[in-house]
């Protein structure tokens, strides 16, 4: 085997499997059975529904993305400093139903995108919202013993109670993947996982036999370590043929061990679903002019020939239309979709000013793009599909210098034309720095008077999820109610 050595070889090859979309979409193969004991349910209906969730990783600081533009902007501008956003260069917005506590708020002036949306009620704003295990105040928090997430404050904690979300619980299993648990059935694709990520493992879509199908901005990941590019391992690049015929009769052979024959099986679907879905994508290739506003819309000269290079945000979101696109009886026949898309940089402790409008810019813009293409006629998808983001945590209200640190509470975006649009759902929070009633005491750490638990419930809600089944996907809504909520119960209202 040239200079590898075949237990290189093989962890290499299991490697590129693992990292590949359908390694672990075929998980989800081989378990259905399972899933359809555990409560599968089939959709009645052939109406299409996809949920696109946008992960800040980092921990945004959305006091810099929605800001005051009225009398509050004084306390905002007292409390940033430096960091303050100048008040004459916010882009204004006018909710048709602002927050519950009133105010008038701007966003960001690199976010004309997200303003555009807005005003056409196409976007919606779910403001401080943050794990909780119950309602808290100030009080509450700083009582020894109360009912707090564990590890506040830790990216790593943080990131899996958002994605889990239950703020007692230190289980990994997501609320996307319990979605796929409960309605993979509905797909009659059953090869291909209703879960898709374009930014790799994540808590989020982890069900309990459902696990998500991995793919990159480019398109379905191959095992390139054998590939000769030909039949039968006859092809140009015959260099590499000797591996690969070794690679085929170790896939060929009969195991009598449990983890031989597994890894034969989800190598073999792992190749097998790769192919289907490369297939798929292959017939709307990015450089369709259906995919123009990708380019148009982040500022960049689209050519069908040689196209630039988009932002890394647009880049997933382009193929994640293009997974969407390929949906139908006749390609990937799916039903019921959920995609897992991701920026990294939002942990700005430090040059705030010059990283943050960035980040900011590829959210609005991309996002925007992104529904430019699901509402032509080529796809007439505006209505089936809902973007959200999510981020661990806002920022502190205070500035450290030249930038922020952990938060709690934060603000989020929520888009589609299914979305109750123009409005902003919840209580914007007090920006003062000093003597804070809704901080926890620590820097301006905002306490969420929202519980994440509401805000997936929501979107949940919206993409088929039941009463009873979602009791048991977020036992915790039932503590969301009293008068330190803004809003009470499972539904958050901001799906129409």
């Amino acid at each position: 085997m040239s200079s590898l050595r075949r237990r290189e070889f093989l962890r290499k090859t299991l490697c590129a499997a693992a990292g590949s979309a359908a390694f672990t979409a075929l998980f989800a193969k081989m378990e259905l059975a399972q899933a359809a004991a555990m409560g599968g349910r089939q959709l009645l209906g052939a109406d299409y529904r996809a949920l696109v969730c946008i992960y800040l990783y980092g921990g945004n600081d959305c006091f810099n993305m929605i800001v005051p533009r009225g009398t509050g902007y004084a306390t905002y501008q007292a409390t940033r400093g430096s960091l303050a956003v100048p008040q004459s260069q916010l882009l204004a917005i006018n909710p048709v139903s602002g927050p519950i506590n009133g105010g008038q708020y701007g966003l960001h002036p690199v976010m004309t995108g997200a303003r555009d949306m807005f005003e056409a009620g196409r976007m919606a704003i779910v403001a401080n919202a943050g794990p909780l295990v119950r309602p808290t105040n100030k009080t509450l928090y700083q009582q020894p013993g109360a009912l707090l997430p564990a590890q506040l404050f830790s990216h790593s904690d943080q990131t899996e109670l958002w994605q889990t979300p239950r703020a007692d619980s230190t289980s990994r299993i997501g609320w996307g993947g319990r979605l796929a648990d409960i309605f993979a059935s509905t797909n009659p694709n059953q090869v291909l996982s209703m879960n898709v990520s374009l930014d790799g493992e994540n808590v989020f879509q982890a069900g309990v036999s459902v696990s998500p199908y991995f793919m990159n901005s480019d398109g379905v990941e191959q095992i390139g370590l054998i590939n000769t590019n030909g039949a039968n391992c006859n092809g140009p690049e015959s260099w590499n043929r000797r591996r690969c015929l070794t690679f085929q009769a170790l896939q060929s052979q009969t195991y009598g061990h449990a983890f031989e024959r597994a890894y034969v099986n989800k190598t073999q679907a792992t190749i097998a679903a790769s192919a289907q879905v490369a297939a798929a994508v292959a017939g709307f290739p990015a450089n369709d002019p259906v995919f123009q506003p990708f380019w148009t819309r982040n500022g960049l000269t689209w050519s069908a020939s040689n196209p630039p290079e988009l932002p890394r945000l647009a880049q997933q979101l382009l193929m994640i239309a293009r997974v969407i696109r390929a949906r139908e009886a006749n390609l990937l026949n799916m039903q019921r979709q959920l995609f897992f898309a991701a920026i990294g940089g939002f942990d700005t402790h430090d040059s705030q000013l010059a990283d943050h409008p960035d980040l900011l810019r590829d959210l609005s813009q991309s996002v925007q793009a992104f529904y430019d293409v699901l509402n032509s006629p080529s796809f007439n998808l505006g209505d089936s599909v809902t973007t959200f983001t999510a981020s661990e945590f806002g920022r502190t209200l205070t500035n450290n210098g030249d930038g922020t640190d952990h938060g709690w509470g934060g603000h989020h975006l929520v888009w589609g034309n299914a979305v109750s649009g123009r409005r902003i759902f919840g209580r914007m929070p007090n920006l003062q720095a000093n003597n804070n009633p809704e901080d926890t005491g620590w820097g301006g750490q905002i306490i969420p008077t929202i519980s994440v638990d509401q805000y997936a419930a929501t979107l949940a809600t919206w993409y088929g999820l039941s009463n009873t089944d979602r009791a048991d996907i977020f036992p915790n809504l039932q503590y969301m109610t009293g008068p330190m909520m803004a809003i009470e119960g499972p539904n958050l209202g901001f799906m129409a």
